[in-house]
């Protein structure tokens, strides 16, 4: 799928968080291996801990509908925030091994990268296979 397309899902996405108390609206719209989309949004908790990323809430949508190889992601906010860490340990997981992952901001600019690049080194389930 174009970037384009997944911009203007993760960007829709965004608009549906739930971030009363951060105000932070993120988005993220992903592409599996054989070309399904899921999107998802940050949903905060009063707890914080309870807190999701939407990079999370997309990821699990895909993993629930057994999609378990992440080809694109494209995460949105306002700033241009990368993912955080375990956002990004949890991408390692479900990970193609070409993953492009791209972050946008409120100004149309882009950054896009290889997976391994933005998570060099990441612990992944091959680690746990010895």
């Amino acid at each position: 799928m174009e970037t384009s397309k997944l911009k203007t899902l993760a960007l829709e996405a965004s608009k549906n968080a739930y971030s009363p108390y951060s105000k932070a609206m993120v988005g993220c719209a992903l592409e599996t291996s054989d070309g399904s989309i899921y999107t998802g949004c940050n949903i905060e908790n009063a707890s914080y801990g309870g807190t999701i990323c939407a990079e999370r809430v997309a990821i699990m949508k895909a993993v629930s509908d057994k999609k378990m190889k992440l080809k694109k992601v494209y995460v949105y906010t306002k700033e241009g925030w990368p993912p955080c860490g375990l956002c990004r340990q949890v991408m390692s997981e479900f990970a193609a091994p070409d993953l492009e992952v791209i972050i946008g901001d409120e100004s149309g600019k882009e950054v896009k990268m290889k997976f391994s690049d933005l998570m060099p080194l990441s612990f992944t389930p091959e680690h746990l296979q010895k």
